[in-house]
């Protein structure tokens, strides 16, 4: 360890730009990772904060709230509790005079079940009752307030937004959480259909219609249009970015090593065994790519506190962690492949 950190304090311009190297790897791969969490929790963040483990919807929806209709006699067949809500699901654009149009899924939902005893005002109030509704915060960023009137696709209906919530987007589209009269008003589908999914915080919802299925909420959310391609994407992103970490690490070492042969022959003939040149190695190599991950997550702090709202990206400590154990393990595979040039060095042929 010694001999690792005197010579980085010896070369400290070469060891520089190495540990920049990584500094700028640490940070590209941080950022990729907080990316792909952020537009993965968005597809899902509302059922995370609704605590849904399974969904009911029609057998033949393909797994798709959108395309689920629950009708009057199949919903008398569903088996409620407490910890099961009805939700009316539907895609919608917005619209107000003063405002520009936004993308959404209104939400019907019940006042006297969880979703709607368990919502969180963030501001203003909870109602959604008559023509209330309550938006997701992200239509702040469109301008959108307290009190402002919108409309829904072509309806003529006007609604009154009346509260905020956090974390309320599934699928990427913001939720705006209305009464289901009004859905089916909006969808104009009567008291035909009453729902277009069950929600439940059991393993299972209880029901008695060949009509229905129910889906572990896992199964529903890698079905959610897009999400299992988004992630894969990422996934690999990443990994081919640890795999080039690791060929660039282990290009530096290899070269560092061979300049240094004529300094290790001079210590092998003096001495010093070669188990103790392999650790230096070793050390350095940890030295080097910790120090640039410490800078790599002081920039994506930073870089966490400037970025807009608007960019979806979630910075999660553990997974953070993860993939900085990542790095650092590949830096050490890396750093065992000049071990060998170091194993064979003859100081008599070196000199």
């Amino acid at each position: 360890m010694f001999l690792a950190v005197k010579e980085i304090l010896h070369e400290k311009l070469r060891y520089s730009l190495i540990i920049s190297m990584f500094v700028l790897i640490g940070y590209l791969i941080f950022i990729l990772t907080g990316l792909a969490q952020g537009l993965a929790s968005q597809n899902t963040e509302v059922l995370d904060t609704w605590g849904a483990k399974s969904i009911l919807l029609n057998k033949d929806s393909n797994t798709n709230i959108s395309q689920s209709m629950i009708t009057n006699d199949q919903y008398k067949s569903i088996n409620m509790n407490s910890k099961d809500a009805s939700v009316a699901q539907m895609g919608v654009v917005v619209k107000s005079k003063d405002r520009s149009q936004v993308s959404g899924s209104f939400m019907g939902i019940k006042t006297d079940e969880f979703i709607y005893k368990d919502l969180k005002i963030t501001e203003g109030k909870k109602s959604i009752k008559n023509k209330d509704v309550v938006v997701d915060s992200s239509y702040k960023n469109d301008g959108y307030k307290i009190g402002d009137k919108i409309k829904f696709n072509s309806s003529k209906t006007e609604f009154k937004i009346v509260g905020f919530t956090e974390n309320a987007k599934l699928n990427i589209a913001p939720i705006i959480y209305g009464s289901t009269d009004n859905w089916s008003t909006l969808r104009g589908m009567g008291n035909t259909v009453v729902a277009s999914a069950v929600i439940s915080k059991n393993d299972k919802v209880k029901f008695s219609s060949d009509q229905l299925k129910s889906y572990p909420i896992g199964q529903f959310i890698n079905k959610l249009p897009g999400y299992s391609a988004q992630v894969a994407t990422f996934t690999f992103m990443i990994a081919f970015l640890m795999v080039i970490s690791l060929i660039v690490i282990t290009v530096f070492l290899y070269i560092l090593t061979i300049q240094k042969l004529p300094n290790y022959a001079v210590l092998r003939a003096q001495g010093v065994p070669a188990s103790i040149l392999v650790k230096t190695t070793i050390y350095q190599s940890l030295i080097l790519v910790i120090v640039g991950l410490l800078v790599a997550v002081i920039l994506t702090a930073i870089t966490g506190l400037l970025i807009p709202a608007s960019v979806p990206i979630f910075f999660d400590v553990k997974m953070l962690s993860l993939v900085s154990l990542g790095i650092v393990l590949t830096s050490l595979l890396g750093s065992l492949i000049p071990v060998r040039t170091i194993l064979k060095i003859d100081p008599v042929s070196i000199l």
